[in-house]
């Protein structure tokens, strides 16, 4: 029997790209982890998605450096002729120099690279490690930021060109009776400005009756913490699920950080209908402006203390915020906005890299 042309009737077809992630994913706190969590589990038109695990829990040092060294194996692994991209999902510290590193090795072995920005301090890092910084991002054939403050330090060290300036996206959620609660969810400390919280809730007096503070995630800055406050509840580390059922019931999100990239807890927020309340840091002014949500200057007890009264009295401004917010996230923050437009990135850095490849073959 004579084998089928190629592209004729009966021809396989042509291989799927594959898109490697360098990251953890599961059930665990982090806006990073959730990133990828979505990108495994959404139906992707043209790409498939995996996971190349490059770190376990906060802290494990011994699980990072077993993993990583596990991660640099599977990457030794791939074959070129397939076609693919590693996206090493990067932080600052630790985080840009593990997965930087083996996003440096892909490149070497000749595989299309992304470099996925996240972190809050990232342009603090660059500037106090600009030859680590450096490094990655030029190994990078496409560069992902969640911030214009990122992508402006990104193009100290690549051309703009290769810089995208994309949001993380959020699933949909389904609709849920609200109740008068104003929700906190990350880690519990200077931060994410856990003691302006408490200030501004305490000053608000008998604006707050009948409403509850609900603060989720794990209390970094014990000091700062006072579990004695009226109006509040302090419920430690959530599962991702139990956090989100949260803001589903919630009618009201605060999130007074200090230092932002672009957190997650603010679009599964708007995801969830929630009235955002939160501090002008990192991309949140961008997501928020124009009425998507109410922004005041970080460790300003007072201008918090204002925003959220305003909201907690007037029911009818409570909800012309949480309808903007809503319209806002289903038209630049939903998953069916926000991943053809990566996907699309992806193939263009898939593309371009076996051109690439190619080239440099038919030249030796």
């Amino acid at each position: 029997m004579t084998a089928p042309e190629h592209g004729g009737p009966g021809a396989a077809a042509p291989p799927r790209p594959i898109v490697h992630h360098l990251g953890r994913g599961g059930d665990i706190a982090g806006g990073m982890t959730q990133v990828v969590n979505g990108y495994l589990e959404w139906p992707f038109e043209h790409v498939d998605t995996r996971l190349i695990v490059t770190r376990g829990d906060p802290g494990d040092s011994i699980a990072a450096a077993r993993l990583a060294a596990a991660a640099a194996v599977q990457i030794s692994g791939l074959r070129r002729s397939t076609p693919q991209v590693v996206v090493a999902h990067l932080s600052e510290g630790g985080s840009f120099l593990r997965e930087g590193s083996l996003l440096r090795m892909a490149r070497a072995r000749g595989i299309p690279t992304i470099a996925h920005l996240h972190g809050s301090s990232f342009a603090e890092f660059a500037a106090r490690r600009p030859g680590v910084v450096g490094g990655v991002l030029r190994a990078a054939d496409r560069v992902i930021s969640l911030s214009e403050e990122s992508t402006e330090v990104a193009a100290g060290f690549v051309d703009r060109e290769r810089i995208e300036l994309i949001p993380n996206a959020i699933p949909e959620s389904s609709p849920t009776a609200k109740h008068p609660i104003v929700a906190f969810g990350g880690v519990v400390g200077h931060r994410k400005g856990i003691d302006v919280l408490q200030r501004a809730w305490a000053d608000l007096g008998g604006a707050r009756d009948g409403w509850r503070l609900v603060v989720a995630g794990p209390v970094r800055d014990e000091h700062l913490v006072d579990r004695q406050a009226d109006g509040v509840e302090f419920v430690g580390s959530l599962p991702h699920d139990e956090l989100m059922a949260l803001l589903d019931e919630s009618l009201v999100a605060v999130l007074p950080s200090r230092e932002e990239a672009m957190p997650m807890f603010i679009l599964e927020a708007l995801a969830r209908r929630c009235c955002v309340v939160s501090t002008d840091v990192g991309g949140i002014e961008a997501v928020l402006r124009d009425g998507a949500g109410l922004v005041v200057p970080p460790g300003d007890a007072e201008a918090l203390r204002a925003a959220l009264e305003s909201v907690l009295v007037d029911r009818g401004l409570l909800e012309a915020v949480a309808d903007e917010g809503a319209r806002v996230f289903a038209e630049r923050f939903s998953a069916t906005a926000v991943f053809p437009r990566v996907e699309s990135l992806w193939l263009d850095a898939i593309n371009g890299g076996r051109a690439r490849t190619l080239a440099a073959g038919a030249a030796v």
